[in-house]
């Protein structure tokens, strides 16, 4: 079957729209009809019982009704009124009804046809009655001599079909009003229409509530997070974005970054917050202004396994170096002794593992987690394969009471990337770094200082508060996630992490005391 209703959603609410108008315009043009009506047959009653009393009041209309053939005088003088005002009819009659005046002569001296019991009881009486002439309206006053007697009675009035005359006369202005109502609505309406139909694409309302479904149920099933902004400010954030945000269930449009809002667009940005590390991506919809779309990717997990796996290549490239140094040497060591030299093949062999093992100690001595010293150690190697000289200070003094500050992995994250930053912006005519671990239950106090010329504090804490890494690309980009590694920890522990120059660049991370169950309860209500 074919359907008559219209499809598109632009359609239907026009049509609606159009039958709203519509009727309106016809209950007004009948209220505007029927208000016309009232009024023409009130200011008919009213000009009747006005020219009635004017009649009856008249002392030559008295003077008439005395004289022997009152009809002679007040015929011409009522047909004379009436030419004038267009009245229906005027009767001057006796008390006892008999006509003395007619529209039609014929009828003089005939019974008046209507009502004359209110007159003759002296009171003023307006009624609807059909007379002689069809249905009238018609006023009929008393006439009382100078005695105050009632000597006879004027009834003036309008025809039925006189009031329909003149009440028709109005249906053509009502009807063109009516029409150019229409029009006007129906030219709005048609430019309504046109924008309704840009707006939807010409989609029906069905077909729209299914899109806005199935586009609602993506939005809130991809592993992803969504961020819709439209003129500068989130309009959607789906559940993942919620998430990684560390949004929970009073989670609102305004806790979106202010950074995401900005008008410069990016790729595979890095951010941290909500004890996250973030690639956000924000693209612009095109032929819209300040409107973008914006998707998060947790790489949290993905970066602190690509940290270890780093740190495991660095240390793996680091014992290559050392067994092709070792071979060398033991090459030079059965040289010697095949040269009868055993005294000075004894001395180099030993050399080297007693300078070794005393780093190892010195190390052991000083830092008391394993996995730290470790990583330290694997540092050292690789700088020492870089020609950089990197030195653990003897001022460096870790207690086992800072294990629940922080978590092992946690100090290899914020030293290990500290020490990497210093290794890759040391000054390659003089590389050195220098690394100051001092801390006890009080508070972790990690210092790295280098040869190169530093971070601007005011980058540094730029990047802290919008969350976004200092990447620049090339051989900077592990760089910046570890930055972002850094801050996240230090956040999740109420820390700190400055930078200034003096003889070199320094960075000093600050972890305040604070017991690890409130730390960690911290951390876990960021991400709730």
């Amino acid at each position: 079957m074919k359907r008559i209703a219209p499809r598109t959603l632009a359609s239907q609410v026009v049509a609606l729209v159009l039958v709203v108008v519509a009727a309106i315009v016809v209950i007004g043009s009948v209220l505007a009809l029927w208000d016309a009506r009232l009024t023409g047959d009130r200011t008919a009653r009213e000009t009747e019982k006005a020219l009635a009393v004017g009649i009856a009041k008249a002392p030559s209309t008295v003077d008439a009704l005395a004289a022997e053939d009152p009809t002679t005088i007040l015929q011409p003088m009522t047909e004379a009124i009436r030419a004038d005002t267009g009245i229906a009819f005027i009767t001057i009659m006796a008390p006892d009804g008999e006509r003395f005046t007619h529209t039609y002569p014929e009828k003089i001296g005939l019974r008046y046809l209507g009502s004359t019991k209110e007159a003759l009881d002296g009171r003023i009486h307006t009624e609807t009655y059909t007379g002689t002439l069809g249905p009238s309206v018609r006023t009929i006053v008393p006439v009382r001599d100078a005695s105050g007697e009632i000597v006879g009675m004027v009834s003036v009035g309008v025809t039925e079909h006189t009031l329909m005359q003149e009440w028709l006369g109005r249906l053509p202005v009502v009807l063109a009003i009516a029409l150019s109502a229409l029009a006007t609505a129906g030219v709005g309406l048609w430019w309504v229409r046109r924008r309704i139909l840009q707006a939807t694409g010409g989609l029906a309302p069905g077909d729209l509530r299914l899109m806005y479904d199935h586009h609602d149920a993506v939005l809130h099933s991809i592993r992803e997070g969504v961020i819709v902004v439209s003129d500068g400010r989130p309009a959607l954030v789906n559940d993942e974005a919620q998430r990684l945000l560390g949004g929970g269930d009073d989670f609102s449009l305004e806790d979106v970054p202010e950074s995401f809002l900005g008008e410069e667009r990016f790729d595979d940005m890095l951010f941290a917050g909500g004890g996250r590390v973030l690639v956000v991506n924000k693209a612009a919809v095109d032929g819209e202004r300040n409107a973008a779309v914006i998707t998060l990717r947790d790489q949290t997990e993905l970066s602190e396994a690509t940290g270890e796996l780093d740190s495991m290549t660095h240390f793996a490239e680091a014992l290559r170096s050392q067994a092709h140094e070792s071979a060398n040497r033991l090459h030079t060591i059965v040289a010697l002794i095949e040269m009868g030299r055993g005294d000075e093949a004894a001395q180099l062999a030993t050399t080297d593992l007693t300078l070794s093992q005393q780093l190892i100690d010195r190390m052991s001595q000083s830092i008391a987690e394993p996995a730290l010293v470790a990583m330290l150690l694997g540092k050292t190697s690789q700088a020492a394969e870089r020609g950089i000289e990197l030195t653990v200070t003897d001022e460096s003094e870790l207690g086992d009471d800072v294990a629940g500050l922080l978590s092992p992995q946690e100090m290899v994250t914020v030293v290990g990337n500290l020490v990497d930053n210093a290794l890759d912006a040391c000054d390659p005519g003089d590389p050195w770094v220098e690394v100051t671990i001092t801390g006890e239950a009080g508070g972790v106090h990690i210092e790295v200082a280098d040869s190169g010329p530093g971070m601007d504090p005011e980058l540094l804490a730029r990047a802290q508060e919008r969350g976004f890494s200092t990447k620049a690309g090339g051989d900077e980009r592990g760089r910046g996630l570890g930055l972002a590694l850094v801050a996240q920890v230090l956040r999740r522990h109420n820390g700190s992490l400055t930078a200034y120059a003096t003889y070199g660049s320094v960075v000093v991370a600050q972890i305040p005391g604070q017991p690890a169950e409130t730390a960690r309860g911290g951390a876990e209500g960021d991400r709730t």
